[in-house]
């Protein structure tokens, strides 16, 4: 099969899934470990880096801005650094795939920098809106040329010195909070940041860890972050912990296929990113904490997952922003539990790689499962615990997340469940099908 053709994908599960398994490097931990090893004087060196396509994007973006990346063996990096206000005037526009990260994390980078860069994309990453990290931008002195809505392609005009701001985030995200920090390290005085809502805080565990003058802080108003600019980075030794968001799928797949018993070695459990594992337990998913411990600033563990039987909750809000990509397999989850589970409080499904509300909305509702749609998300009535009824072709929408979220669906279903393309899996976890294959699942490549 031509891989610039759609890859449709089937998973069935003839028996439990059991073994234990690795997943990837934390896809968000991973771009950050890049971009500040960038920044600092001297080698970072990097294992257990992600490899898949939006963290190369990442690395082929600082390559393109001076540094020096270079891979020493699987999931083992060298980030030799230009320094904070080092970064060189890319050659050609910056290719960012499928990253929205990339892309926002990097406006931030290039926001404070006297160069000037053009961000491109696939045609799902064009559709995104960055109207929300350029308005602070702006704000801040970076002048910004892009597409109808805020869109890609655009192009970014820096400015060295930026001017510092005080910025409240009008909605809960992580990658604007970054984005204004990693501005903010270029920038004279101290930049602040106040998010009403906790975000996962990634960004403020490995800037302490550089060296940066950062501090964070209660208030009224949310937590306070504050960076003091011209920083000098240190280079590091980082260990990147395995991503609760590819795990969240194996949490989801023992749960709902019967007699399963997994170990997820590696995980990482910071507390900005566990909600999924919150939520799961809540339906009385079995999961057990192993061997809990740190790697690189983060807390991690072992995750034993054995098969019991789920039910309907209404999940709370607040859960959301610790959880956001975590959702569609939630809702697969929900698929299966006894009743009607309710998740809201997610408006910023709409936007990422595909409207992620109406996708899975539309993929668990051709398979037979009962969905209420809201503005901010899903009702889902369960089976139960009884297979999907299945036999439905899946849109994936170019999005990695629906794909891999439908495959883990189509391991409890009478019928097959085809999704159209399984190509778009390979921008955070390549070894996803061969990772089911070894738990014991079936994959079958679909004929067009």
């Amino acid at each position: 099969m031509n891989r610039s053709e759609p890859r449709p994908l089937t998973l069935s599960a003839p028996g439990p899934l059991t073994g234990s398994l690795t997943v990837p490097g934390d896809k968000s931990i991973s771009h950050r470990s890049l971009m500040f090893g960038g920044l600092a004087v001297g080698e970072t060196h990097i294992t257990g880096l992600l490899e898949g396509e939006d963290v190369l994007a990442t690395a082929a973006a600082m390559r393109a801005m001076g540094c020096t990346v270079t891979r020493s063996g699987p999931g083992e990096w060298r980030v030799s650094g230009v320094g904070v206000g080092g970064l060189l005037q890319p050659e050609t526009a910056l290719d960012m795939g499928n990253s929205g990260t990339s892309t926002r994390l990097l406006m931030g980078l290039i926001a404070s920098h006297a160069i000037t860069a053009t961000f491109i994309g696939d045609a799902s990453l064009s559709r995104r809106p960055m109207a929300r990290v350029i308005e602070p931008l702006s704000t801040m002195g970076a002048d910004f040329t892009a597409s109808p809505g805020g869109r890609l392609p655009l192009t970014l005009r820096g400015i060295s010195p930026a001017v510092p701001i005080t910025y409240t985030l009008p909605v809960a995200s992580a990658q604007v909070k970054s984005a204004i920090l990693l501005a903010g390290l270029n920038t004279p005085g101290i930049t602040r940041v106040i998010e009403p809502v906790l975000t996962r805080d990634h960004s403020e565990r490995m800037l302490t860890g550089f060296g940066t003058d950062i501090s964070v802080e209660p208030s009224d108003q949310g937590r306070v972050i504050s960076i003091r600019g011209e920083a000098e980075l240190r280079p590091q030794q980082i260990v990147v912990p395995g991503d609760p968001s590819s795990a969240a799928f194996w949490m989801v797949a023992a749960s709902i296929v019967p007699g399963s018993d997994i170990v997820i070695r590696n995980v990482g459990l910071n507390p900005t990113r566990s909600g999924i594992a919150t939520a799961l337990r809540a339906m009385g998913a079995d999961i057990v904490e192993q061997d809990t411990r740190e790697a690189g600033g983060e807390p991690v563990a072992d995750l034993r997952v054995r098969h019991a039987p789920l039910s309907a909750i209404e999940v709370p809000h607040d859960l959301a922003p610790s959880m956001i990509d975590e959702y569609p397999a939630l809702f697969v989850a929900a698929a299966f539990a006894s009743g009607r589970t309710v998740a809201r409080g997610a408006h910023e499904l709409r936007v990422k790689e595909s409207d992620r509300i109406a996708a899975m909305a539309a993929a668990l509702g051709a398979c037979g499962v009962e969905i209420e749609e809201f503005e901010d998300g899903l009702a889902v009535t369960g089976t139960g615990g009884d297979p999907l009824p299945g036999g439905a072709r899946i849109a994936s929408l170019l999005d990695h997340r629906i794909a891999m979220s439908m495959g883990i669906a189509s391991l409890h279903a009478g019928k097959p469940i085809v999704v159209d393309d399984a190509r778009p899996i390979a921008t955070s976890y390549p070894d996803f099908t061969d990772t089911a294959i070894a738990l014991g699942a079936e994959a079958h490549w679909v004929t067009q």
